[in-house]
């Protein structure tokens, strides 16, 4: 029995260290801005797949989860992490189901560069040895994603951290 015990040990620790994973940061960027219905168009965004209202709704979706703590395997508003983020905002925001884990979401999809990467597109990352996380463009350079360290939040690609750990990018048939 005790040997079973350490094993479980071992195991239950291991699940825990394969979750989503992100840098500590000080941005305290306020990105209200970004949803304003008084601006024209698709914001400028080149290549667009969605309406204003697409671009709105995912930000207004944000605005619900933003700051919900980050919970390996979590789903819910008590905690949450990256891979359910982008699963759920999907469903709300475009009606497009995506499979629940971060490994089952980089199979789907079209494969795009991140040159041509557009507002609603997922982001993936390589964290660790087997690590991996991720997020959805809103353009500007910037994802939105449930970060370990900060909870649902805004991250800039071009960060040093982020930049370095970009491994793909997806692209889903949205209307």
């Amino acid at each position: 029995m005790p040997g079973n015990w350490i094993l479980f040990t071992v195991l239950f620790s291991s699940l825990l260290l394969v979750g989503c994973e992100s840098p500590k940061s000080d941005d305290n960027a306020d990105y209200s801005s970004h949803y304003e219905t008084n601006r024209p168009g698709t914001l400028g965004l080149p290549n667009s797949q969605f309406g204003i209202s697409k671009y709105q709704a995912l930000f207004a979706y944000f605005d619900e989860w933003k700051g919900t703590p980050y919970r390996y395997g979590g789903a819910s508003k008590h905690g949450i992490d990256c891979s359910a983020f982008t699963q759920q905002a999907f469903l709300a925001v475009y009606e497009h189901s995506l499979p629940r884990t971060t490994r089952q979401q980089i199979k789907v999809g079209d494969k795009i560069t991140l040159a041509t990467a557009d507002h609603g597109d997922l982001i993936f990352f390589k964290t660790g040895a087997n690590r991996y996380h991720v997020g959805i463009y809103i353009g500007e350079n910037e994802f939105m994603h449930a970060s370990s360290s900060k909870g649902v939040t805004i991250s800039r690609i071009d960060n040093p951290y982020w930049s370095k750990r970009v491994i793909d990018v997806r692209r889903y048939p949205l209307q």
